[in-house]
């Protein structure tokens, strides 16, 4: 056999790759005194504004009725009692749907429980407020005036229905919820305490600091039973007199 011609293999016609271009360096951030700043576009349409995002108008709405829920609840809870109390009627106080209290609270129950607890757990919170407003050298006597008006206030004034409810419902709590509003009581009891022991110290308080809070809330809170706003008697009166029966002059 002849040899077989050598192919000739097709040379690509050779194209000059185009000079690369040089890298941008990375550009140091202008100081402080530059009259612009560059920000690239993503961080720009990334960034997120600080703190909690605002609430919509939708869940604005949805707090407001649970408001309306609990204050109607424990208006009727007060008036009617817990087991005379429907969630209908809880509803219809609220200017609700009938089904409406289960969209908020699982049972009627749970909204009990949220009557007591948050109620308590407000009253907590005015309470340290009222003594932080006190001046810094206010005396022991002082202190306990201003515990006792304040929780008159909460026992008798315009949002006042959560603790008789608290008083003369607490078997209908579970023992499990009933623990839970004994922390918060405890919580809100436990501030006097040392007011109490100062003027313990005094020789002014009639009894023992442990018995003398006793005696004081049942006292206090018994006027959630005879107190009458139309008998003339303002809360800052009624203060100074109960003040005047727990401690000497």
């Amino acid at each position: 056999m002849d040899s077989p011609v050598p192919r000739t293999r097709a040379i690509a016609p050779t194209l000059k790759k185009p000079p690369a271009r040089p890298r941008s360096k990375a550009v140091a951030p202008l100081n402080a005194n530059s009259a612009t700043t560059t920000q690239s576009p993503t961080e720009e349409t990334t960034r997120r504004p600080r703190g909690r995002p605002r609430k919509t108008a939708e869940e604005l709405d949805d707090g407001n009725r649970r408001r309306k829920l609990m204050d109607g609840a424990a208006k009727l809870f007060r008036t009617q009692g817990f087991a005379a109390t429907s969630t209908r009627d809880i509803a219809a106080a609220a200017g609700m749907h009938s089904g409406s209290p289960f969209y908020h609270f699982e049972s009627k129950s749970a909204l009990l429980y949220a009557v007591m607890s948050e109620g308590m757990t407000m009253a907590t919170q005015s309470q340290q407020q009222a003594l932080d407003a006190l001046p810094a050298k206010a005396t022991p006597r002082e202190q306990l005036h201003t515990l006792i008006r304040h929780h008159f206030e909460i026992l008798l004034g315009p949002r006042s229905s959560f603790i008789p409810v608290m008083l003369y419902e607490w078997r209908s709590l579970t023992p499990a919820q009933r623990k839970g509003i004994a922390r918060i009581k405890d919580s809100y009891e436990a501030t006097w305490m040392p007011v109490l022991h100062a003027l313990a110290q005094q020789g002014a308080l009639q009894a023992e600091p442990g018995v003398a809070r006793l005696f004081i809330f049942g006292a206090l809170n018994w006027a959630v039973q005879w107190f009458s706003p139309k008998k003339g008697k303002s809360l800052d009166a009624l203060t100074d007199e109960a003040l005047a029966l727990f401690i000497r002059k």
